[in-house]
């Protein structure tokens, strides 16, 4: 296998399929490490929903609800359906997104995803709101104000601009989506929400 192989694992913390995804994909991260020891896995960003103060219309409250209906019938993913009566949601995901990056910096971003999609889906809380975000990382253990600061500079921002830039150029078409890059070619890849062995399998056949 080529030494510049990676799989790149593009979501969204506030994408409700991601959340489905999770168990199967963390059984999949398992066995490529197992059999693909020298693969690198990262984790890239897709950005569902730009910043909005602006209350999700009605229409689409209704749409995203009846979707988290149709993940826990297809995949049997919990959620906390008191979301949509307690919440004031927004079509906003970038903070989130943000929230991730500066969890990356601490090396904690799959930490930080679990603890937004628990308390979005679990807890029913709305990490559209800075608060969420904030005590989401004291909760992995990044300390409070340092993380407030970078949570609202322009500079982390910036990076998320960079990094949804740069996902952009890739075979994506939805979150999540996996990606293979190897000899300078960037590989979509099948994704199985309930079977691991469809997306090793293709991983497997691609490096040969």
């Amino acid at each position: 296998m080529t030494d510049s192989a990676r799989l790149i694992y593009v979501y969204d913390p506030m994408c409700s399929w991601c959340w489905g995804y999770r168990p199967t994909w963390l059984a999949l991260q398992q066995q490529l490490t197992a059999q693909l020891p020298e693969l690198i896995i990262e984790y890239r960003l897709g950005g569902l929903a730009p910043d909005s103060d602006v209350a999700m219309p009605k229409d689409m409250q209704q749409f995203l609800s009846q979707t988290w209906h149709k993940i826990a019938s297809q995949l049997g993913t919990e959620f906390n359906y008191d979301f949509w009566q307690d919440c004031q949601p927004r079509r906003s995901t970038y903070p989130a997104c943000r929230a991730c990056l500066i969890a990356r910096e601490y090396g904690l971003e799959q930490a930080m995803i679990l603890a937004i999609q628990q308390a979005y889906y679990l807890q029913a809380k709305n990490p559209s709101d800075n608060d969420t975000l904030i005590n989401a990382a004291v909760s992995i253990g990044i300390e409070q104000a340092a993380f407030t600061e970078r949570l609202l500079s322009e500079e982390v921002n910036l990076d998320l601009i960079s990094e949804l830039e740069v996902v952009h150029q890739l075979p994506v078409r939805g979150f999540p989506s996996l990606v293979l890059e190897v000899n300078g070619e960037a590989l979509g890849i099948p994704l199985d929400y309930l079977n691991p062995q469809t997306s090793l399998d293709a991983v497997v056949s691609a490096l040969g």
